[in-house]
């Protein structure tokens, strides 16, 4: 699929429900093109990037968000890669490497129902 910006951006400025509407059909078809096995996990992903664009109040704070994301799958797969290789080089017999705990988490309080 050739992506041509101007087109997307005119399209965006003059029409946003057309735009929106795009958007999600050339989503939806991308994972649909992915292999079967791959297509659930991508609809996940897609479902997380779109809640942290409705969590912002702007474009560019979704853009944060999502960068903030990928961030940190890549360092999570940095450690995951760094932790092989160890693996990898440590004689048979050695203590197991222990499991990274996550270096951050944010803990969303739930009301109380009644």
């Amino acid at each position: 699929m050739q992506f041509d910006f101007e087109e997307w951006r005119d399209l965006a400025a003059s029409d946003p429900e057309a735009f929106e509407r795009r958007r999600l059909e050339a989503i939806e078809a991308l994972i649909a093109q992915a292999p079967e096995r791959e297509r659930q996990r991508l609809r996940g992903l897609q479902f997380r990037i779109d809640m942290e664009r409705q969590r912002s109040s702007n474009p560019l704070g979704a853009c944060v968000r999502i960068s903030r994301m990928m961030w940190e799958r890549f360092n999570d797969l940095q450690h995951a890669l760094e932790d092989l290789g160890h693996t990898m080089t440590r004689p048979p017999n050695a203590e197991p490497i222990p499991v990274r705990a996550s270096e951050s988490a944010e803990i969303v309080p739930f009301p109380k129902r009644r």
